[in-house]
């Protein structure tokens, strides 16, 4: 019996990619990733005493596009000058 396509897909393997809390700066990543076809979640960090800004979002995308979505973002934080904090460690789902 045939395996289908997708069960040979890895799942449940996405990372934090960056750290992000300037909003326009999270769009410009955002349409950038929609233009190369990279599919990405965006995690909203709730404000707390070490997190205080209300805007802070981490990107995360599927570990086999890390590179691809990391160019992305370095090519519009390095045109525009946007600073953004690189984390590239397991996303801890919350949803499982």
């Amino acid at each position: 019996m045939e395996q289908p396509l997708y069960t040979t897909l890895k799942v449940n393997n996405e990372i934090e990619l960056c750290e992000i809390t300037d909003p326009e700066c999270k769009q410009l990543i955002e349409r950038k990733l929609l233009k190369e076809h990279i599919s990405y979640y965006i995690r909203w960090i709730k404000p707390s005493l070490f997190h205080r800004n209300k805007n802070t979002c981490i990107i995360c995308v599927n570990e086999n596009v890390k590179e691809a979505a990391e160019d992305v973002v370095r090519s519009i934080c390095d045109e525009k000058g946007y600073s953004v904090k690189f984390l590239m460690r397991k996303s801890q789902n919350q949803y499982l």
